[in-house]
């Protein structure tokens, strides 16, 4: 009997590559793009390594505040609890960023429907599974986690895949952050949790 360990299964999440989280979007990402472009190389040379790759859009509804998420009318967002309207689900600015090729993408998670959300854990796939289930299912162990914004949603997902028990990568140079001082904290709260950087 060898003690050899078992097989690393991996799985790849691509955080809110969306139209209104890059440049010319509501909520536009520094960078956002360049990112969204690396992503897609990444897929080009290494989706062969994944069990899973899944991709996450915000997909809020275009009526009311999506339970207090978008500022009420006539009110400033505060830019912590409270957004501008984005990736409302019928309009173009939910669609994926031009510059990331989905072809390889194997689950599609939506979030925020309706109610406030940043992890793309709190969302459902196309036939209402959540995604720490279909993870699982595939055996996955390992998560890659890319995408936008480093110090809201990012952050969100890979610190939740880790409350999961999945061990988990930031992977360097994919993904983009809001503000470099929120996204400093970000990486050091990810890190203290056990993210490798």
């Amino acid at each position: 009997m060898s003690n050899a360990s078992a097989p690393t299964h991996r799985a790849l999440i691509v955080v809110d590559v969306q139209n209104d989280f890059v440049e010319g979007g509501s909520l536009a990402v520094a960078g956002g793009r360049d990112v969204a472009s690396r992503i897609s190389e990444h897929l080009a040379a290494h989706a062969g390594d994944y069990d899973v790759i899944a991709a996450s859009r915000d997909w809020h509804h275009a009526h009311g505040t999506n339970s207090g998420h978008f500022a009420a009318p006539g009110e400033q967002p505060d830019y912590v609890d409270t957004w501008p309207a984005h990736c409302v689900s019928d309009d173009a600015g939910s669609d994926y960023a031009p510059e990331l090729v989905t072809d390889a993408v194997t689950h599609h998670v939506r979030k925020g429907q309706g109610v406030p959300a940043y992890s793309a854990f709190e969302g459902t796939t196309d036939d209402g599974a959540m995604l720490a289930d279909v993870l699982r299912a595939a055996g996955v162990t390992d998560v890659d986690v890319t995408g936008i914004a480093t110090d809201h949603c990012v952050r969100a997902t890979a610190l939740d895949a880790r409350r999961e028990g999945f061990a988990v990568r930031l992977l360097e140079g994919l993904h983009a952050g809001v503000a470099p001082a929120t996204s400093a904290a970000a990486l050091e709260e990810m890190a203290a949790a056990g993210v490798a950087l």
